[in-house]
């Protein structure tokens, strides 16, 4: 009688335990789709067309996929003197209009390729085309250049398989949290600096909803991925504020910044403010290194902290930093050449130059590419400290509390 009491008690707690989690998914996805609503609509109202605003020349290109049915001519040869080998010259080529309102014409271009340019082309590929109108309605295409969406579809496809499946629940999540962090950014952050929303303003709190956004779904609702956002967030803004005052006392800004002449020329008359930008771009970059170790070390204090609870707060603290010395290193390493391989062409040019080094690191391009790399190297090594400080403290408070 006892035993099927107490088996019918434990059923009931059971039971009562499972409730309880559906209970609090249930509360969590419906916070959760309160705050996309919430986004999308700003998003939306953000990207709205505004009364009298005129299309952009770029916007009114029109462009079509064709493929060649024919080379009618070819004079081109290969240059091994500048183009390693790379066929120079001319093609005249026929081609079909797979899409746009010519779809299916048959249409003659001449291909002209340079050592730079050089789209060599045979009968059977797929190209991207531009259509050209004249002011008496004619029209004639001229070549832009390969159609690669086919391929680049198919490689961020595998991917994202790959990362499904090696990855399983928590593969899922990162890629959620990756077109989360991406959809922000594209669709809210830049047009709000476009509009003249302030850049750093806007930025750390994009910064913040994107690395909450992204850990939650990787994690789930816990004091880990809480410690692990104010952590993320925290290393971030420090990265940000470095690199502005480094800016300040240089002085170097979004101004100095190649694109800035066609960003003033473009971007001026809709409210853009060029100088806050090289901020943010510190800001953004450093965002996925500083959430992977502010991630990793809350975790690791939560392992540890559910392995032994008799931990203080001090030894948890103390761990955590032993931990995450080892991964300051290897992550401030994997930013700066992250920057420096961005820039890898730009220091073959410096080396074939010879450029001389007090003009080397003086120039504004180099000074941008070394604030950026170290701010965001900074960061993260400020990340460590302030991330075991915050899931020591909270994680052992936690302890305590479930006595």
């Amino acid at each position: 009688m006892a035993n099927s009491v107490g088996k019918k008690i434990r059923m009931d707690m059971k039971e009562g335990g499972r409730w309880l989690r559906k209970r609090e998914n249930i509360v969590r996805l419906s916070v959760m789709a309160v705050i996309l609503l919430v986004l999308a609509g700003f998003g939306i109202w953000i990207n709205r067309s505004e009364e009298g605003e005129v299309p952009t020349s770029a916007s009114q290109m029109v462009y079509d996929k064709a493929v060649v049915t024919a080379v009618l001519e070819d004079d081109a040869s290969a240059d091994y003197d500048y183009a390693e080998g790379r066929r120079v010259g001319t093609q005249e080529l026929e081609i079909r209009l797979l899409t746009g309102a010519h779809r299916d014409e048959i249409m003659r271009l001449t291909n002209y390729m340079s050592a730079l340019f050089n789209v060599d082309l045979e009968e059977g590929d797929r190209i991207i085309v531009r259509i050209m109108t004249d002011e008496d309605g004619g029209y004639y295409a001229s070549l832009f250049n390969y159609d690669r969406g086919q391929v680049l579809g198919i490689f961020v496809l595998l991917f994202f398989i790959l990362l499904a499946v090696l990855g399983g629940k928590k593969g899922v999540g990162a890629l959620l949290g990756l077109l989360f962090t991406l959809g922000c950014i594209w669709f809210i952050l830049i047009p709000c600096l476009i509009r003249g929303i302030p850049a750093l303003a806007i930025t750390v709190a994009i910064v913040a909803v994107t690395a909450a956004g992204a850990l939650i779904l990787l994690n789930g609702f816990s004091v880990k991925t809480w410690c692990a956002i104010l952590g993320c967030v925290t290393g971030v803004v420090a990265a940000g504020g470095i690199a502005a005052i480094v800016g300040n006392i240089t002085p170097i800004n979004g101004f100095n910044m190649s694109e800035a002449e066609n960003l003033i020329l473009y971007g001026a008359d809709k409210g853009l403010k060029i100088s806050g930008l090289l901020v943010c771009g510190v800001l953004i970059s450093a965002l996925g290194a500083v959430m992977d170790v502010a991630l990793g070390i809350a975790s690791s204090i939560w392992e540890l902290r559910e392995q032994r609870s008799d931990l203080t707060a001090g030894q948890l603290f103390h761990s955590g930093m032993q931990i995450g010395r080892d991964a300051m290193g290897t992550m401030a390493n994997t930013l700066i050449l992250a920057f420096a391989g961005s820039s890898l062409n730009m220091l073959i040019l410096v080396q074939t130059y010879d450029i001389p080094f007090l003009q080397l690191i003086n120039t504004d391009y180099i000074c941008i590419e070394v604030i950026q790399s170290i701010a965001g190297a900074m960061g993260i090594l400020l990340t460590v400290p302030i991330v075991a400080a915050i899931s020591a403290r909270f994680m052992a408070r936690e302890k305590r509390a479930s006595k």
